[in-house]
């Protein structure tokens, strides 16, 4: 296969210059999901996956677009502590560490507050005992968590479930079994709230076993299929510090309720100075959950 890689439209624009992919908006929801890499101790200065040279492009893309909600994979706790800083004051957090508390990694929620009132959240593990903090069953390597929230929208009054995760990136088993679990809760509120499930799935949009066990349940579709308007090519969400590459796996995903209308998605190939935030690209969608 060819390697074709996407990027911005026109001439490489100076920081400043670039313009969001999606931004804000004052009634739509903005959702963006991201797998912003986990801080590698030994990596070293220049490397591509050193933390400390992948704050300004995090910082930046986050600056530009604003997502109303947004959902991090794989962030420690001094990564959340850069996220929270890159997000306007009114964002707040759910979530913890998947070892408990501050420690490990978070599959964490943030959310503009202003717009978005919180009811509950809470976390589980991709488990048998879903309740035993740090618990691992089913394949996974290490622990695998759900964070979800309960959400009154303001601009609309829907009620609004947002669950986010980060699926095994070794184990069929350990997926389809997560899959399992992320539609049990997903099932226990239907049919309301509206929901939006994100993140990190490891697994291909459309060939997968949890992507099928998704979009056939009736209860979830892929934002990117039903978009309006796909702002960028269909390209992989995995592109290891590079622009993303057409037609290889999307392994991100947002899915929603049926009855959400998505007006647009993309997949932002965002770098600064040649520099990549994460191995991952951040997944973005624009969503209307007015009323029918």
């Amino acid at each position: 296969m060819t390697d074709q890689r996407i990027a911005p439209e026109g001439a490489m624009p100076s920081p400043q210059a670039s313009p969001p992919l999606i931004g804000t908006s004052p009634t739509l929801l903005h959702v963006m999901s991201f797998n912003i890499r986990y801080d590698r101790q030994s990596s070293h200065p220049g490397d591509t996956d050193h933390w400390p040279d992948r704050v300004a492009p995090l910082q930046d893309v986050l600056r530009r677009e604003v997502p109303t909600v947004l959902g991090v994979q794989e962030a420690l706790h001094h990564q959340v502590l850069v996220v929270e800083a890159s997000l306007p004051s009114s964002h707040r957090m759910i979530g913890m560490g998947r070892n408990g508390g501050s420690r490990g990694e978070y599959s964490a929620i943030f959310y503009d507050a202003v717009r978005l009132e919180l009811i509950e959240w809470d976390q589980f593990w991709l488990s048998d005992i879903p309740r035993l903090i740090g618990s691992s069953s089913w394949g996974n390597k290490v622990p695998r968590i759900v964070t979800w929230g309960r959400f009154r929208d303001t601009a609309t009054d829907q009620e609004l479930l947002i669950v986010n995760t980060h699926f095994d990136h070794e184990s069929e088993n350990a997926r389809q079994r997560s899959a399992s679990a992320v539609l049990d809760l997903v099932r226990f509120f239907h049919p309301r709230p509206t929901t939006i499930v994100m993140g990190d799935f490891n697994s291909d949009a459309g060939s997968s076993s949890a992507y099928r066990s998704f979009v056939s349940s009736g209860v979830l579709a892929d934002t990117w299929a039903e978009a309006e308007d796909q702002l960028t090519p269909d390209c992989g969400t995995y592109p290891r510090y590079e622009q993303p590459i057409l037609g290889s796996p999307r392994i991100d995903w947002i899915l929603t309720t049926p009855e959400v209308l998505v007006r647009q998605a993309g997949v932002n190939p965002s770098s600064l100075q040649g520099r990549y935030a994460s191995d991952h690209a951040p997944v973005q969608v624009l969503l209307d959950v007015r009323p029918r």
